[in-house]
């Protein structure tokens, strides 16, 4: 995928990563994703593509190489410079969720408003926050923590939070991997749109191969690793 520079959201280039110990590898001679665009990245298990995400948002660094992210050098910011770009510019769907267990419902959804003071919180934003809650069909939830909360409104409640500061970029981690078929289709549904109004960027690693007509653009993993599994 190729962009002038301007319609670049994520441009990577000569990028090197391996988990010590664990044989894999990842190597990135070039690689574009255009501004606006929905990419899902699909691949085997253990191929890196979670290793992936996390390298885009910063939260790891590449040995070699550079990732630039909304014409930010990711790869050249301190830590803590990068954990405020992750908050104010990305919204992350983890695998795992990473809610935090002592907040409500929708405190975890404002999260991001109480880890970075540059974000503003306020009437607007408590109102998209139920917003979200509504379409992804959780507003009952709003009170629960997250321990009382299926795995399924716990994913769901982790994507309010990746869209509630209508970032540019969305990284998502199978966000669809503990819905049933209904929440499936609302979820994908309410990320579409989203990104489709807001002019967002999504890269969304999946193993649902049925959605996989809704994306501009699907590439295969597996080309950019070596033997050996990520952690």
């Amino acid at each position: 995928m190729t962009s002038t520079i301007a319609e670049v959201e994520i441009a990577i280039q000569g990028l090197k990563f391996e988990w010590p110990k664990s044989g894999f590898r990842l190597a990135i001679d070039s690689l574009d994703i255009p501004r606006g665009k929905k990419v899902a990245v699909v691949g085997p298990s253990g191929s890196g593509k979670t290793t992936l995400l996390n390298l885009m948002a910063g939260i790891i660094s590449p040995e070699t190489g550079e990732i630039r992210v909304a014409g930010h050098a990711v790869h050249e910011l301190s830590d803590a410079a990068r954990r405020r770009f992750r908050v104010s510019q990305i919204g992350m769907v983890f695998q795992q969720f990473e809610l935090v267990p002592y907040l409500r419902a929708e405190d975890n959804i404002l999260l991001p408003y109480l880890l970075n003071s540059s974000l503003r919180l306020d009437s607007a934003v408590r109102s998209r926050a139920r917003e979200l809650m509504k379409a992804t069909g959780i507003s009952d939830r709003a009170r629960s923590f997250p321990a009382g909360m299926s795995q399924g409104e716990q994913q769901r409640l982790a994507l309010c939070r990746a869209l509630v500061t209508e970032p540019t970029l969305i990284l998502a981690d199978e966000p669809t991997g503990n819905l049933d078929s209904a929440n499936k289709v609302r979820v994908i549904d309410l990320m579409m749109r989203e990104v489709d109004s807001r002019r967002m960027t999504l890269v969304m690693v999946t193993h649902d191969t049925s959605m996989i007509d809704r994306f501009d653009t699907v590439f295969d993993f597996s080309q950019f690793t070596s033997p050996g599994v990520a952690p």
